[in-house]
């Protein structure tokens, strides 16, 4: 998980004394030795006076310390690392915020670094309130007993969204999803939804299998993934690359977009998810739920909460919602035998 905070780091060199002139210098060091420790003598001995008797202390007499403990209210917030840390910050801290004023509790946004560190946070109980794609959140509930309450509505009243297949504009190799046979795909992450399953899952629909590809390769370092692929292809590292719809418009300050082409997009599937984590009271589940469907589009306050986080509102949501991902997880799994059954642990080998 990552912390924020200024660090220093002190270089230090270390040089070794050369024959000529050490003595003289090592002679130096003893005589000014030696006059330091007299006058340590003459100070100690002219402070103690027979008045001043010296201090005993008695280290049979403890007192017992006991740390400050985190408020009982404390409830952990984390936005699944699609984007960099910043961007998360940015999106959800008004949110955070709202949820803070409306239940009373002390929430706090806190952002692990990986998709499967997310995931493993929410099963050993760090993360109380997980927002994530649908895919993380169907093998969060498969493997930790997470539940879903609420999704997302997303921008531009979307209820569901979709992934892309990219290529640079200037690619003449390639202008359809057949002509990603034999080329280099680099995709979000092995547990990413629109950045990599409902891309597999498009060109599975296409005739176009794993082993099509020359390489599949998976965005590097934490958060920020979608940004990486993007840059990845238009640097010309890869031949193609698979986002979540939405993502190239994060990167329109900083790249010209009109070198990335979108050659592909994929099926739509139910968006975004608010799950808690097993063993969380229900009734803290159903405050939060209350707080963030309160959100109103029609209150300025309200909508501009909303329009951070990238949302038009919030609905309440069931399980069962995400059968669809689950079908095309299963499917997807009878073509990548190699590829593990996400449980959420580390040390896993990724497809």
């Amino acid at each position: 998980m990552r912390t924020y905070g200024a660090r220093l780091h002190r270089r230090t060199k270390t040089i070794k004394p050369t024959c000529r002139g050490y003595n003289r210098r090592n002679g130096l060091h003893r005589t000014l030795l030696a006059r330091a420790v007299v006058m340590m003598v003459l100070v100690m001995a002219s402070g103690c006076s027979q008045e001043d008797a010296p201090l005993v202390i008695d280290f049979s007499q403890r007192e017992e310390v006991t740390l400050k403990a985190a408020r009982p209210d404390r409830l952990t917030y984390a936005y699944l690392p699609q984007f960099s840390h910043a961007v998360s910050f940015q999106r959800h801290h008004r949110l955070v915020n709202h949820l803070r004023e409306k239940t009373g509790l002390d929430v706090v946004q806190i952002f692990p670094d990986t998709f499967d560190e997310h995931m493993r946070m929410v099963g050993q109980g760090k993360i109380d309130i997980s927002f994530s794609n649908p895919f993380i959140y169907v093998m969060m509930a498969h493997d930790h007993g997470a539940r879903a309450f609420a999704r997302i509505i997303e921008s531009g009243g979307h209820e569901r969204f979709r992934g892309e297949i990219i290529a640079r504009a200037d690619n003449a190799a390639i202008r359809s999803l057949a002509d990603c046979r034999g080329k280099r795909w680099v995709a979000v992450d092995p547990f990413s939804a629109g950045g990599y399953l409902y891309a597999l899952g498009l060109f599975l629909d296409n005739g176009i299998l794993p082993e099509d590809f020359t390489e599949i390769a998976f965005a590097p370092g934490p958060g920020g993934k979608q940004e990486k692929v993007v840059l990845a292809v238009q640097a010309g590292q890869f031949d193609v690359g698979s986002v979540r719809e939405g993502a190239l418009d994060v990167l329109a300050d900083k790249i010209d977009l009109a070198e990335i082409r979108v050659i592909g997009r994929t099926d739509w599937y139910p968006g975004w998810v608010y799950a808690a984590r097993s063993g969380l009271d229900p009734q803290i589940t159903a405050h939060v739920g209350r707080a963030l469907m309160a959100l109103d589009g029609s209150d300025p306050d309200d909508r501009e909460v909303l329009d951070r986080a990238h949302m038009t509102a919030i609905v309440s949501s069931s399980d069962r919602e995400f059968d669809p991902v689950r079908a095309l997880w299963n499917r997807a799994l009878t073509k990548r035998p190699g590829w593990r059954r996400a449980t959420g642990k580390a040390g896993g080998q990724h497809p």
